[in-house]
């Protein structure tokens, strides 16, 4: 299984988290969610396999959350899934896959534990925040 993150290259999180599955020596399938979104399916499938609900996958700062009225209790989460596959920005990002788990990587630093391989040394994010090798 090939590593895998769902990246949105105008997100520094999933830049930084790009960055450190390559320093990680990994050259991962890149797929720009945001160009060539998942498919329900799978959409239901990385958020089963992260052990979240869809709520927990739903983004709020940039999207229309609140011109939906997400925030409100009616909606099912069949229904959350169909919104985040109609308006993909909707989904958090970035979502790393590796043959150990599959993660939501907010921080970016999260994807260290499904890495293959470790950070050969530490690792500084864009914003000068160092993230040290394990």
């Amino acid at each position: 299984m090939a590593v895998t993150i769902y990246h949105n290259p105008a997100c520094g999180t999933s830049r930084n988290t790009l960055e450190m599955i390559r320093a990680s020596g990994e050259e991962p399938v890149v797929v720009e969610y945001l160009k060539t979104p998942p498919s329900r399916e799978r959409l239901v499938e990385l958020i089963s396999r992260m052990d979240m609900s869809p709520r927990e996958l739903l983004r709020e700062k940039g999207t229309p959350y609140a011109e939906l009225e997400l925030g409100e209790d009616k909606w099912s989460d069949d229904e959350l899934v169909d919104f985040m596959v109609s308006h993909p920005i909707l989904i958090n990002r970035p979502i790393v896959e590796t043959p150990k788990g599959t993660r939501l990587c907010r921080p970016s630093e999260a994807v260290l534990d499904i890495l293959p391989n470790p950070l050969p040394e530490d690792f500084v994010k864009e914003d000068g925040d160092v993230v040290k090798a394990r």
